[in-house]
């Protein structure tokens, strides 16, 4: 039998911005982690979408979106994952649609955000 992710075996909720059963899994239900996992995207977060913002050369912004699309889906924030990979495949030269990205990420990390705070309370 093979291992099927949470949100492959339906476990995700989709009014969630974040999978906190993928969440437990992957720090092993030891809480203290995940508040610093939590934490840690938190603060990485917001550095990944400014490099988003400046990058100068097409790999720069794959690198960006790359690490942001990983530590989203390494949290279990699946839609974040989700948009930070369709900002990977985009044009880097097309300014609009790199704008679009842009503020599409930066809503959804708002949502997880929000939702972090929810949880740390």
């Amino acid at each position: 039998m093979t291992s099927m992710s949470a949100k492959a075996a339906g476990e995700f909720r989709a009014d969630r911005p974040l999978d906190l059963v993928h969440l437990s899994k992957y720090t092993l239900g030891n809480r203290s982690l995940e508040s610093e996992l939590l934490g840690l995207f938190r603060a990485q977060a917001g550095i990944y979408v400014t490099r988003l913002e400046t990058a100068a050369t097409t790999k720069e912004w794959q690198d960006a979106a790359h690490s942001l699309k990983g530590s989203s889906r390494g949290l279990g924030a699946w839609v974040l994952g989700d948009i930070a990979e369709e900002a990977e495949r985009l044009d880097h030269a097309d300014m609009a649609a790199r704008a679009v990205a842009v503020e599409r990420l930066r809503a959804a990390i708002l949502d997880v955000n929000l939702f972090i705070d929810e949880l740390m309370a």
